[in-house]
């Protein structure tokens, strides 16, 4: 398997940890804390993964996904949106779930 392989292997396996993490952040048990923050985490992995595919294989014809991200102007777009999934995700956790759990417990 050649390095290119493994580090595209190794982010999709953080993607599908942080959307495992991140769904079960939330249950019976309630709000579970330690593990959004995991999922929060795993998401941040697979930005950086993804951001060094961009510059080390943009341009190389090894996926034409990665192709687009050519420069480097292009290349900080994919951390910038990873910060911007992560705040978002966690204001919509913030001010809507948690409140819909504190509710359920009075």
């Amino acid at each position: 398997m050649t390095a290119f392989n493994s580090l595209l292997a190794l982010a999709l396996l953080f993607f599908i940890a942080h959307v495992f993490l991140l769904f079960t952040s939330f249950g019976k048990n309630g709000y579970q804390k330690l593990r959004y923050f995991y999922s929060h985490l795993t998401l941040w992995i697979c930005g950086g993964l993804l951001f060094l595919l961009a510059v080390l294989y943009a341009g190389k014809n090894e996926l034409s996904v990665l192709d687009v991200f050519d420069t480097p102007g292009k290349q900080l777009l994919i951390p910038a949106i990873v910060v911007v999934l992560s705040l978002t995700a966690h204001t919509i956790v913030r001010f809507l779930v948690i409140p819909k759990y504190q509710l359920d417990k009075k």
